[in-house]
């Protein structure tokens, strides 16, 4: 921040001294309420003064040039977003309404709506899109992101842009799809609004800080008064941290739901325990639809939390702070609820090597020992990174402060708002393995099945995805493809087809180890074959045969069945395990386009791809 002074500000040497002091110790969010109030007071003189015909209001951009503020031509500018779970898009929408607000007329829409040969014509483009997998666009953004990186995109030396990219730093492609469209743009010929941001999960204030910048250059560029993309700003950063949302409740203001049912869905002799877990949510005024998510903000393992701080030597009882405001809570209890302790990636490894000047870290942080770090970073947590690197003696305050907000659980919500009113159900399988000496436990799965009891309380609030979605005519097919707890969201639309009397038929394929003990919900899907709220079901059981059978192989056996409801107009719905299960769908079904429809491989990919883009195809994966 330049410092202020007389000849370079219209302060007095006192007032100059007094905001030197104060402006650097301010949050972002206190310097753009302060910019909103002082914006709110001068509109309101403006305002007073204009009624008595005695003054124009001008802006001033950063360069001191005075901007005319009157009413100017509508400037366009075009957000495109791409999503798998519903953050993109959320992001997306409050960023058109805060430009809406400020005069500019917004094209708004999803990469897979986008006619890509009209984008010669755009201006100005925001984009905000998040990372899928292992640095892969979302299935919405896939047709755009090949034509963009394909021969036949246009130069385009006439377009402004910024981006806007969402991911997990925990993973080692982190935010690349959105790196990738700003490396590409820019390649095309574009020019920067502003800097790409690249958020973590928990991505409210970095979000609200990109709107912020960008409101306010396009503001000063359409000849718009500055100060009103300030108060602009303000409002998008209330609505991107939750304020100011549709929702009293959100993922920045959870709802202390309370758990009416916990129970184990599997058998006795399974080797899984996958829990069935009904939750009330009377009073919060949540809405959701089937194929929207439930986020669970989770608490650590007081096992792993008590651990870590006897390996520190620290004092469960000290105070630390645990936001950028000043809140504080007690050493055990804020390593419980509010610090990822779980999972280790690059960005915290270098910061606890500069924190302490680790030799160990710094030799495994060197670019030549990129795979050594890869390896070290997967299934170790911050226990195994303390006791492998000496770190104990730091203080606790220092240590807290480098490490990143745990990020809420998203789970696929297997039920019917219209069937079970006040209730939310989900299906989760704990997870535990024992990985480099010690037994690890999925951090919400473990909570769920071990520590959550009916009557207890857990922070929720409502993920929406409008990527997973049934059809809107209720006569058309749908197969559902959803082995274990991927078959969660499929109970939903069941449910939610029986409660309107949708007549088209339903076809799933459901997968599991043992029938005997792992054939979840097996009691509902033979009453909704019997009344015929299903029409068909196929299963696999992988570890009843000598060979093991999974759902894509049920696929292939009934491909020309299948074959016949894709041209009947079905739609496809995948939900479950990204990294093989759903690539292994997905070959699945190239395989029966090429035997039943006589495509080539590269005419069945096209044809995916215009499922997808059509909404015929539609994946919710992890």
């Amino acid at each position: 921040m330049v410092e202020l002074l007389v000849t370079n500000s219209p302060f007095n040497q006192e007032q100059a001294e007094l905001l030197n002091r104060l402006l650097p110790s301010l949050t972002e969010i206190q310097r753009i309420w302060l910019s909103g109030y002082l914006t709110a007071v001068q509109g309101t003189t403006a305002a007073n003064a204009a009624l008595t015909g005695t003054v124009s209001i001008t802006g001033t951009n950063t360069a001191g040039n005075t901007l005319a503020t009157a009413q100017a031509v509508p400037k366009e500018v075009t957000v495109l977003f791409g999503s798998q779970t519903g953050n993109s898009n959320g992001l997306a929408k409050k960023l058109g309404k805060r430009l809406e607000e400020q005069g500019f007329q917004v094209t708004l829409t999803s990469m897979g709506d986008f006619k890509p040969n009209t984008l010669k014509k755009v201006e100005n483009l925001l984009i905000v899109v998040s990372t899928h997998g292992e640095g892969e666009p979302p299935d919405s953004a896939i047709a755009f992101y090949e034509f963009l990186h394909s021969k036949r995109a246009p130069q385009l030396d006439g377009l402004r842009y910024s981006v806007l990219a969402l991911g997990d730093m925990s993973y080692e492609f982190f935010c690349q799809t959105g790196k990738d469209f700003d490396k590409r743009l820019a390649e095309l010929g574009g020019k920067q609004i502003v800097p790409r941001v690249d958020c973590d999960v928990d991505f409210a204030e970095p979000a609200a800080e990109w709107m912020t910048q960008v409101l306010g250059v396009l503001a000063e560029g359409a000849g718009k008064n500055t100060a009103g993309a300030d108060a602009a700003s303000i409002s998008a950063v209330s609505a991107v941290t939750g304020s100011d949302t549709e929702e009293e409740y959100s993922r920045s203001r959870p709802f202390q739901a309370e758990v009416l049912e916990n129970l184990n869905l599997n058998g006795r002799g399974s080797a899984r325990e996958t829990r069935h877990v009904e939750i009330s949510l009377e009073g919060s005024n949540l809405q959701y639809e089937p194929g929207d998510s439930l986020g669970i903000y989770p608490e650590n393992h007081p096992r792993l939390v008590d651990e870590l701080i006897g390996a520190m030597g620290w004092n469960a009882e000290e105070s630390v702070p645990v936001s950028k405001n000043g809140d504080s809570q007690h050493l055990r209890e804020a390593l419980l609820r509010n610090f990822e302790i779980t999972v280790l990636t690059k960005p915290l490894l270098t910061q606890v090597a500069e924190l302490t000047g680790n030799a160990g870290l710094q030799e495994l942080l060197r670019p030549d020992k990129a795979e050594e770090l890869r390896a070290y970073l997967n299934e170790r947590d911050l226990l195994d990174l303390i006791q492998d690197h000496s770190l104990r003696g730091v203080p606790a305050n220092q240590f807290i402060s480098i490490l990143r907000k745990i990020p809420p659980r998203l789970y696929s919500i297997a039920s019917s708002l219209k069937a079970t009113p006040d209730e939310v159900h989900i299906t989760v399988r704990a997870v535990r393995y024992e990985a480099n000496g010690r037994n690890r436990y999925g951090v919400c799965s473990v909570q769920l099945a071990e520590r959550l009891e009916p009557g207890a309380s857990l922070p929720v609030f409502i993920q929406h995805n409008p990527n997973f979605k049934l059809p809107e005519n209720p006569d058309t097919p749908v197969i559902m493809i959803g082995p274990g707890t991927g078959v969660a969201p499929f109970r939903a639309f069941l449910s939610e087809r029986e409660e309107t009397g949708a007549p088209g038929k339903t076809w799933l394929f459901y997968g599991d180890q043992h029938f005997s003990s792992d054939f979840l919900y097996q009691i509902e899907w033979q009453r909704w074959l019997k009344e015929g709220v299903l029409t068909r079901m196929d299963v696999a059981f992988s570890r009843d045969t000598d060979q093991k059978v999974y759902v894509q192989h049920r696929m292939l056996e009934k491909s020309r069945e299948l074959y016949e409801w894709l041209q009947e107009g079905a739609i496809i719905y995948v939900c479950g395990d990204e990294k093989k299960m759903a690539h292994d769908v997905h070959a699945a079904l190239a395989t029966i386009l090429e035997q039943e429809a006589g495509f080539s491989p590269e005419e069945a990919a096209e044809y995916l791809t215009r499922m997808q883009q059509q909404k015929r195809y539609q994946r919710d994966v992890y």
